[in-house]
């Protein structure tokens, strides 16, 4: 089997609560989304996604990925897409970094391995753990009693993990945090997420202004030593999640103890591939994941589905469902909610079919 053609189409996804907001004043609305086709010379065709959170969270835009999708492309006809180890090194050899703009063609070859052998890629990553698990809601930053009152909704619909978007002054931070914690019941999870936005010296005076609550601290700061001594100060679970971009990292949180748990977004890592080594890692370290993306619709969402799916549950602390997050479908097939959790489709590969009305014409084409 060989590749013979790559697709890119643009599809904005609007949100639907209007606007999706984080530290330092860092807001999107619409989001920008590539999905790529990858088609072969036997007619299978294998679909992927990638949406960074807008410019400003990640070394990574939609349009940077688009251009290097452009520039990668080409050197990837004629190459076999089930050799996925080969074929992200040679991705590698002919494109150095970049992982957003590997991930969405590494998703699609394994949509193509699954379809080949007749295999959810569910079962290909490792084989399928109980009948669902846990999703979180990231909680958009707002006034305390707001965020509380989102937090209350979304209990209702049957999430029990929460994401709180903090980062912001540590003194409301607090407030946030204590609003929301006093709406939460037994068996709940808490996560303050402040996505890199306190000083140290914030940090230090969030963790101790909630020291006496059930809350676990994500990415306080914007460097991995300044939130090791963060959590070598506080006695709450600690999550790492911007500074976590390869296995070298993961490796060096562990031994210096760094993290109770650890957000595995695939973009980040380069696709499915490498996010599966990372994430049969850190369960051989006995380190908790989140498993995730930094954005997406229906194809992330069932690419997040497969990966946390396949994740022993002792391991998997929550997992997200981006697809509910927004108004546009753009695939068949993609898992949906239910009670606030998720599983992945029994289907071969991903799962997904994707909306041809939706997508329209490609907008690049090797």
């Amino acid at each position: 089997m060989k590749i013979t053609q790559i697709k890119l189409y643009q599809v904005d996804l609007p949100l639907k609560e209007g606007r999706y907001s984080w530290s330092g004043g860092k807001s999107v609305d619409v989001f920008d989304s590539t999905v790529v086709c990858v088609t072969t010379d036997s007619g299978l065709e294998g679909w992927g996604e990638v949406c960074p959170l807008g410019p400003a969270y990640l070394p990574a835009f939609a349009e940077g990925c688009r251009t290097g999708m452009e520039y990668l492309a080409p050197h990837l006809i004629g190459e076999h897409p089930l050799r996925l180890d080969p074929l992200n090194r040679h991705m590698d050899g002919v494109l150095k970094g970049h992982p957003s703009v590997k991930s969405a063609i590494d998703m699609a070859c394994w949509d193509l391995l699954g379809k080949h052998t007749g295999m959810p890629v569910c079962d290909l990553l490792g084989g399928r753990y109980g009948e669902d698990f846990h999703l979180y809601r990231a909680i958009s930053q707002n006034t305390p009693e707001a965020m509380a009152e989102n937090v209350a909704a979304y209990r209702e619909e049957g999430y029990r993990r929460f994401q709180l978007k903090v980062g912001g002054d540590p003194d409301v931070d607090i407030q946030r945090i204590r609003e929301v914690a006093g709406v939460l019941k037994p068996g709940d999870r808490l996560v303050a997420d402040a996505n890199t936005g306190w000083t140290q010296e914030g940090a230090m005076r969030v963790v101790h202004g909630v020291s006496e609550l059930d809350v676990y601290i994500e990415q306080p700061c914007l460097s991995y030593q300044e939130c090791l001594a963060i959590r070598r100060h506080c006695n709450h679970p600690f999550v790492l999640d911007e500074v976590v971009d390869g296995v070298d990292m993961l490796i060096q949180g562990k031994k210096d103890l760094a993290m109770d748990v650890v957000n595995i977004k695939i973009s980040k890592f380069g696709g499915l591939t490498r996010a599966r080594l990372a994430r049969d890692l850190c369960v051989q370290m006995g380190v908790a994941m989140t498993i995730e993306d930094s954005w997406g619709g229906d194809i992330i969402t069932s690419a997040i589905a497969h990966l946390a799916h396949s994740t022993p549950t002792a391991f998997l602390f929550s997992s997200t469902d981006f697809n509910s997050y927004v108004t546009q479908p753009i695939a068949h097939g993609a898992p949906q909610r239910e009670c606030g959790r998720l599983r992945a489709s029994s289907e071969p590969g991903l799962g997904i079919t994707p909306m041809m009305e939706t997508l329209g014409e490609p907008v690049w084409t090797t």
